[in-house]
C-alpha cells in the first residue's frame, strides 16, 4: 500500500492548563488518522488503459460473444459495462491519437492515414498527451505495446511524456513476411528508444502479447507504492493473426478465439497483479478498443466493420471500466462516450486541468464512469470523423460510391443494427444533421494543428545482425 503522510501540528502550550495540554496531546494522535483518511478519499488514482487493436463489438463475453473471456466477464461484473451505446472510437487512423490527446485525429494532422515505418510524420511533440499531464502530477508513466504515432525519436513515447517504453513502434503487419510488396524494414522490439530484438516470423509474432503483458506487470510491481499510469496498447487482435500452437489447439483451431483468449488472459494478469498488491481500490482500469473489428472478428448485432461507411460496427467498441468501491459493481449506462473523452476524464480524476491553450474535443465523463445518479453525457453531438454525426437517438451516415454521394438516417434507439434507413421519411432531419456535420468539417479543416515532421527519417532497425528474435530475447 502507499505510504501514509504524517502531519505535524504546532501548538502554543503556555496559555493552556494541563487539561488543555492533555486534550491537544490526544488531538496530536488523532490528526494523522484524520488526515490519512482524507488523503485516501482524495488521492490520485493509478490509471491503467488497455487498448485493443481491431477487436469487434461482439468479440468478448460481456458483449454477447461465446468466446471464453472469464477475466473480462469478471471485470464487467465488478465494474461498469456500457451496454448500449458503448463508447465510440473516433477512428480515423491512427486512432491511438484520440486517447493520447483528447482530439479528433483530423484536428491534429493525424487523420490522413496511418504512419508507416520510417515515416517523416508523427504526433507533434507540441501536442499535450495524457502521459505528460500525469507526469506533471507526479505519476510514473509507462507505455507497453504498439505505439503507432511515429517511429522517429521526436515522436516516440519517451518524447511524449512516458518514462518507460517497451513494444513495437507501429503495426505488427508492417513486416516483410506479411507484405513482400512493401519494402518494410525489420519489425523491432524496442526498449526505451533502442531496438533489442526483432520479429521476423510467426513464432515471434505469437509472443508479442505476452511480452507486452510481462512489461506492464513488471512496471506495476515496481511502482505500486506511488501513482502510476500504465498504457497498454496491444497489437492483437490485428492481422496477421498469429498465436502459439498451444493456444490455437486449446481454441479448437479457431485463431480469433485464441487471440481473444490471449487478450483476456493478459487483462487477467494485470488485474491479478493489482489485486495481489492491494492497490485495487486505488486503481482505475479502462479496457477499450481503437475501432471496429476487421477480418475474422464479429460486430455482434451491429452493421459494418472497420473500413467502409461509418456504421456502428465501424465505430462502436467494447468498453469496460473497473475501479473497486469507486465504480459500483455491475453498473451500466446508456450515455454516449468516446475515446477522445479519456484525456479530460483522467486529468480530472488526477486533479489536473486539461489544456486550456488549445481545443480539446473530449469531455470529462468521470460522473458517468463513477456511476453517479443522473449523470448525463456531455456530448449533445458526436462526430464520426467527417462522415457521420449523432444527436440523441438520431444518426446520419454519409458515404460516396464513385461520384455519387449518399446519406442515410437511423434511429439507434429502435434500430441499433441500422437496417431501416429513415432518410426519406425524415428529410428535414437529414438536412439539419448534414448542416451540422458540414459545419464541423469546415471548422476542423480551418484550424488543423499540424502533425510533426522530420527530415531524412531512418528506420529504427535496418540490420538485424547480432539482434536476437523476440523469442530468443525472451528466452535469455
Amino acid at each position: 500500500m502507499r505510504k501514509n503522510i504524517t502531519f505535524l501540528l504546532s501548538v502554543k502550550l503556555a496559555p493552556f492548563s494541563m487539561h488543555h495540554i492533555s486534550f491537544f496531546w490526544h488531538l496530536l494522535w488523532i490528526v494523522p488518522f484524520i488526515c490519512s483518511s482524507l488523503l485516501a478519499d482524495n488521492q490520485k488514482p493509478n490509471v491503467v488503459i488497455i487498448f485493443i487493436d481491431d477487436m469487434g463489438y461482439g468479440d468478448i463475453g460481456p458483449f454477447g460473444s461465446d468466446h471464453p473471456t472469464p477475466h473480462l466477464d469478471r471485470m464487467a461484473e465488478e465494474g461498469l459495462q456500457p451496454p448500449d451505446p458503448s463508447p465510440r472510437s473516433t477512428a480515423r487512423p491512427p486512432p491511438t491519437s484520440a486517447p493520447m490527446t483528447g482530439c479528433y485525429a483530423d484536428r491534429i494532422g493525424m487523420g490522413r492515414s496511418v504512419v508507416f515505418p520510417a515515416d517523416e510524420r508523427g504526433l507533434n511533440p507540441k501536442e499535450i498527451t495524457i502521459a505528460e499531464i500525469l507526469k506533471d502530477a507526479g505519476y510514473a508513466t509507462g507505455c507497453f505495446g504498439k505505439w503507432h504515432l511515429g517511429d522517429q525519436l521526436p515522436f516516440m513515447p519517451l518524447a511524449q511524456g512516458f518514462d518507460e517504453y517497451q513494444g513495437i513502434p507501429y503495426s505488427n503487419d508492417m513486416w516483410v513476411p506479411g507484405n513482400p510488396k512493401r519494402n518494410y524494414p525489420p519489425l523491432p522490439w524496442i526498449v526505451g528508444n533502442q531496438p533489442v530484438a526483432h520479429i521476423p516470423d510467426a513464432s515471434s509474432q505469437a509472443v508479442i502479447t505476452d511480452s507486452i503483458t510481462d512489461a506492464a506487470v513488471d512496471f506495476i510491481e515496481r511502482y505500486k507504492e506511488e501513482p502510476f499510469f500504465c498504457y497498454v496498447p496491444h497489437s492483437a487482435v490485428h492481422a496477421p493473426f498469429m498465436v502459439t500452437p498451444e493456444r490455437l489447439e486449446s481454441a479448437g483451431e479457431d485463431v480469433m478465439r485464441a487471440l481473444v483468449g490471449e487478450i483476456d488472459s493478459s487483462t487477467g494478469r494485470i488485474l491479478d497483479c493489482i489485486r495481489k498488491n492491494g492497490i485495487d481500490k486505488d486503481t482505475l482500469v479502462l479496457f477499450t478498443n481503437d475501432n471496429g473489428g476487421a477480418g475474422k472478428t464479429s460486430s455482434g448485432p451491429l452493421r459494418g466493420h472497420k473500413f467502409g461507411p461509418k456504421y456502428e460496427g465501424h465505430m462502436r467498441v467494447p468498453t469496460l471500466a473497473w475501479w473497486p468501491e469507486k465504480i459500483p459493481a455491475g453498473t451500466s449506462t446508456s450515455e454516449i462516450m468516446a475515446t477522445i473523452d479519456i484525456l479530460p476524464t483522467i486529468a480530472k480524476l488526477a486533479g489536473q486541468p486539461k489544456p486550456q491553450d488549445r481545443v480539446i474535443d473530449g469531455h470529462d465523463i468521470s460522473d458517468i464512469l463513477l456511476g453517479k445518479n443522473k449523470a448525463k453525457s456531455p456530448h449533445e453531438t458526436l462526430y464520426y470523423e467527417k462522415d457521420g454525426v449523432r444527436q440523441g437517438k438520431w444518426k446520419l451516415v454519409r458515404y460516396k460510391v464513385k461520384a455519387d454521394r449518399f446519406a442515410e438516417l437511423y434511429d439507434l434507439e429502435k434500430d441499433v443494427g441500422e437496417q431501416n434507413d429513415l432518410s426519406k421519411k425524415y428529410p428535414e432531419k437529414v438536412v439539419k444533421l448534414t448542416e451540422i456535420l458540414d459545419a464541423h468539417v469546415q471548422k476542423i479543416e480551418s484550424s488543423i494543428r499540424p502533425a510533426g515532421f522530420v527530415e531524412n527519417p531512418k528506420p529504427l532497425l535496418s540490420n538485424t545482425k547480432g539482434i536476437p528474435t523476440l523469442v530468443e530475447y525472451r528466452n535469455k
